[in-house]
Formats: structure tokens, C-alpha cells, sequence
């Protein structure tokens, strides 16, 4: 072989060789970034009650805040059941109270009226037994006739006592055990009136956080049956980075723990707070979006991120360092 020939292929494969070195350095150096994705939880709303939606205040991609009210489904006959229901709290309560008065003014005055009756009874009594005890001791009157007088003074004095405690039960009101049970009726149709607000709630339901429409499945004036979906929220605190760490490396991992992140378009410096991991190893990712080979068997690792993204957008994690 010629002399020039052998310096071009020796010059060939020197470049080749820088080539590779340089392809090489930079990853015997790097830290394979861990491949994940971002992944959305929705809440499905319905109605528990089947009815035609009167309202859908909301559409699809909407952002919607804490206590918004999203739909209406035909409260008419829930609106009864909760009338009815606050119908017998006052009903109840009436009939409490009544059981703690005591007769009405005119009945009271009847046994006002008696008392006094036989106040004056007992005075006419007590005048004849003066007159007849001087007589009978001077020996006018036999000694019977002031036994009489005073049989009827006595008599006269018993019905005041009963015509006062008559006056005195009256104004008292029920007994104790009959406003214990009228307490009980007053608790009993609060908590019918309570369940029954909370059904009425039920066919106008708000939204339990900030959060995104995902999806509406039925419009006003469409019937939707009981306990089927009417729309889809994605709440923000339900949106979560899902990555996948090589079991050699998911020890330096722990519920809390911090992790940086990356993903295209994404502001720099992103970070995310471990919430879950899983106790049980994967071989096959469910969506991988890796750029390099990776241990074969991984476990899955929720975080919640810094910063609100959006579902199925992928991302790399940067690893956390295994103690040593």
C-alpha cells in the first residue's frame, strides 16, 4: 500500500476516534434525566336524582373558582321535599313551645274565678264557726252544731288549697317527659330539613375548588339520569407529574421530598413535591417519552408540581442522589 494511502486512512480513523470521544464525553458525564409525563384526575359531577338540566353555566375549557355553581338540574320536586320538610320543623317547634306554656288567659281565669269561689266558701265557714263556738260554750246550742260549723270550715279551707294548686298545675305547661318528647320531634324534623337542603344542593352543585372544564356532557334542556356525569372538572391540586425511577435509585426517594423538572415551553427552575410512591416495581411504562435506555424495572413516582401544566405533557425529572 502506498505511503499517501496509509496516511489518509491513519488520518480517517484518528477523526472517527475524536468523533466518538466527543459524542461520548458528554454522556459518561450526564445524568440521565428520569422520563415522566403530567397527568390529570378529574371529578365527574352528576345529579343523584334524574331530571332535565335547567342550567349549564359552564363550558368546556372554562376555568371555574371555589363555590362557582356549574349546573342546575329540575329542583322542583326536591324544592318540595324541603318545603315539606321545613313545614314540620315549624310544626314541631310550635308544638315544643306550646308544651312549655301554660293555659290560655281564659282558661286561667276560670280557675281564678273558682279559687276565689271557695276563698269566699271558706270565709263564710270561718264567720259561722265564730258565731256558733261562743253560743255552744254558753250552752245556747248543742255541742253537735259546733262540730258541724267547724266540719265545714274545714271542708271550706280544703277546696282553697285545691283551687290554688288547680291554678298553679295550669299555669305550668306539660310535664317534663312530654317536652323531652317534644324537643325530640323538633330535632328529628331539623335533621328531615337538613337532608333534604343537602339534596336540594345536590341537583346545583359548586365547585369544590379552582379548577378547569374538562368536559360537558349534557346541555339545557337535555335529560340526564340519576348519578350519570353532567361534566368533568380537572381540578389544580389534582394535577400531578407521574415519573418512573430505576429500583437501583427509589431509595433516595420519600413522600415530601423535592424534585426539579423540566418540559418544553415550561418556565426554568420548576419543581415538584413527592406525594406517592409506588410499593410495587413496573417493567413496562405505561407512556414513556425516553431519550436513552433505562433500567428495565422502574417504580412509578407521584409529585405535585410548583406550577399548574397541562395533562400529558412530558417532562423530565432531574434524579435525586442515593445516600451513600
Amino acid at each position: 500500500m502506498k505511503p499517501q494511502r496509509l496516511l489518509v486512512v491513519a488520518l480517517l480513523l484518528v477523526a472517527l476516534a475524536l468523533v466518538a470521544a466527543l459524542w461520548a464525553f458528554p454522556r459518561l458525564h450526564r445524568t440521565p434525566a428520569l422520563s415522566g409525563y403530567v397527568e390529570g384526575e378529574p371529578l365527574y359531577l352528576a345529579s343523584p336524582v334524574a331530571g332535565r338540566v335547567d342550567q349549564m353555566l359552564v363550558q368546556r375549557g372554562d376555568r371555574v373558582a371555589a363555590g362557582q355553581k356549574l349546573f342546575v338540574v329540575d329542583p322542583s320536586q326536591l324544592q318540595g321535599a324541603r318545603d315539606q320538610a321545613s313545614a314540620e320543623v315549624a310544626a314541631a317547634q310550635a308544638q315544643a313551645a306550646d308544651a312549655r306554656k301554660g293555659q290560655r288567659p281564659v282558661e286561667l281565669a276560670v280557675f281564678d274565678a273558682n279559687l276565689a269561689a271557695a276563698e269566699a266558701a271558706a270565709r263564710d265557714a270561718a264567720s259561722a264557726l265564730r258565731r256558733v263556738r261562743p253560743l255552744v260554750e254558753k250552752g245556747v246550742y248543742a255541742k253537735a252544731r259546733l262540730d258541724d260549723a267547724q266540719a265545714a270550715y274545714d271542708a271550706a279551707t280544703a277546696q282553697v288549697a285545691a283551687a290554688r294548686r288547680q291554678r298553679q298545675a295550669a299555669a305550668l305547661g306539660a310535664r317534663e317527659d312530654q317536652i323531652r318528647a317534644a324537643d325530640s320531634r323538633v330535632a328529628q324534623a331539623g335533621a328531615a330539613l337538613t337532608a333534604a337542603d343537602a339534596r336540594l344542593s345536590d341537583v346545583a352543585p359548586l365547585a369544590p375548588g379552582a379548577a378547569r372544564v374538562e368536559d360537558v356532557f349534557f346541555q339545557t334542556g337535555e335529560w340526564a339520569a340519576a348519578n350519570q356525569p353532567i361534566l368533568a372538572l380537572l381540578p389544580d391540586d389534582r394535577i400531578k407529574l407521574r415519573f418512573f425511577v430505576p429500583q437501583a435509585d427509589v431509595s433516595a426517594y420519600r413522600v415530601g421530598s423535592q424534585v426539579k423538572f423540566a418540559c418544553d415551553g415550561c418556565p426554568a427552575s420548576l419543581t415538584a413535591k413527592v406525594s406517592y410512591i409506588s410499593p410495587r416495581p413496573e417493567f413496562t411504562p405505561p407512556v414513556i417519552y425516553s431519550r436513552e435506555t433505562r433500567d428495565r424495572m422502574v417504580f412509578l413516582v407521584e409529585a405535585v408540581p410548583s406550577a399548574r401544566l397541562n395533562p400529558g405533557q412530558p417532562v423530565d425529572v432531574q434524579p435525586l442522589e442515593r445516600a451513600k
